[in-house]
């Protein structure tokens, strides 16, 4: 199948198509929603104040690069979680706070990707399933999206290196999301670095999303820039991205930002101060707290991991089961007893009014150079973002329909 090469060749954005799959079914029992990745957990209990702390700068337009005390708080944070340099996170230089990672993961490929790669249409090569942004982003710049699949066959990361040398000599940008979306799968230092070595060989950058970074089962997901560190690497080659909307549990809020060389940053801020618009005060300022609190994380990770222990126990023997390594997302494999996702959807629906997400609505079929087939359509992604007591009723709604 011939990969979309417009914006309007996209299919229907995942939930509007979801919307569309169960209109006019009558759910089975109450409501419990499982298929949109909002954390609601609880949110850092000092926000509040701080938010009415700085109120006043909702008065005053905030600076394109940001205010210096989040620059300064998210500086620290890399210091202290990843064991970066201060050198590699200079907040003046290195670092850029984002109205939510999905503004950088977008702005990234209008500020970076050239109109010709090596005198061709440039490529961008996206994780198939995948984060749909990273799609529309590669379109928007005129560059070519190649999904390339993720499956249990490669660990559920993209195996970019065995795509042909002439493909990756006109790529001019990978994204990469680890821990991953929806499978849960994680990039060693290892993977890391040897992504880091092929964007060197063959010149193009990596958009590393991290955005779920601070949710694991007791291993913490290392960072690209780690490893970029430890090899030490052009800083140009890796821009990474976090968020509060996961870490933290504010979605709401639309903070992150975005890490890498000097250069990068300084595109990414010239994009903005042309497109895009910074963080309001308050909200930045804010920010800059949540940043600098740790307590509030491990508490929330501690509810995940009760999850994870959940899962474990309600599906561990369901077929298709696969604990993740970290996220909050189950990616569990329904084609032995329902065909494929959009099914098995459909009847979780009907027979339980539990709502997860079909796995195709993430994904996009593969040519046959790529292998064929669609690597998300034996799947439905299920998120463990209610409260623990909702999320057991629902774990064990999906095994007593679809086990």
């Amino acid at each position: 199948m011939q990969q979309p090469e417009r914006f309007s060749d996209l299919p229907e954005y995942a939930f509007p198509r979801l919307r569309a799959l169960i209109e006019g079914v009558a759910a089975g029992g109450p409501l419990l929603p499982m298929s949109l990745g909002e954390p609601r957990h609880d949110l850092p209990p000092f926000l509040g104040e701080a938010l009415a702390k700085h109120a006043g700068l909702f008065g005053r337009y905030p600076p394109n690069e940001g205010y210096p005390d989040l620059r300064a708080a998210i500086s620290g944070w890399l210091r202290r979680r990843f064991g970066l340099t201060e050198a590699a996170t200079d907040p003046d230089a290195h670092v850029f706070p984002l109205n939510g990672t999905r503004e950088g993961l977008f702005a990234a490929c209008l500020a970076l990707v050239p109109e010709r790669k090596n005198g061709e249409r440039p490529a961008v090569l996206i994780p198939n399933p995948f984060y749909q942004c990273y799609a529309v982003a590669a379109l928007a710049a005129g560059a070519e999206p190649i999904y390339v699949p993720a499956e249990a066959e490669t660990g559920f990361l993209p195996d970019f290196a065995a795509l042909p040398p002439a493909l990756l000599d006109r790529t001019a940008a990978v994204y990469l999301c680890s821990p991953a979306n929806p499978q849960g799968a994680v990039a060693d230092l290892d993977h890391w670095t040897r992504l880091i070595a092929l964007a060197d060989k063959h010149d193009f950058r990596i958009f590393a999303d991290e955005c779920y970074s601070e949710i694991h089962r007791g291993t913490p997901p290392p960072s690209s820039l780690q490893a970029a560190q430890a090899m030490d690497a052009d800083p140009e080659r890796v821009l990474a991205f976090h968020s509060l909307s996961k870490r933290s549990n504010l979605p709401g809020i639309r903070s992150g930002f975005c890490a890498g060389g000097p250069k990068t940053i300084a595109a990414m801020r010239k994009l903005r101060a042309y497109a895009g618009a910074p963080l309001p005060g308050p909200i930045q300022m804010a920010s800059a707290e949540v940043w600098a609190d740790e307590a509030h994380v491990d508490a929330s990770r501690a509810v995940y991991m009760e999850k994870f222990a959940m899962a474990d126990r309600i599906l561990g023997n369901m077929e298709g089961y696969r604990p993740p390594e970290a996220g909050f997302f189950l990616w569990l494999d329904v084609s032995a007893r329902h065909g494929d996702g959009e099914a098995a959807t459909l009847k979780l629906w009907r027979e339980t009014g539990v709502r997860v997400l079909p796995g195709a609505y993430l994904s996009r079929p593969s040519p046959d150079w790529l292998g064929g087939g669609d690597p998300g359509a034996r799947y439905v992604r299920i998120a463990l973002v209610e409260r623990p007591e909702d999320v057991e009723r629902g774990l064990t709604l999906i095994r007593d329909c679809l086990g």
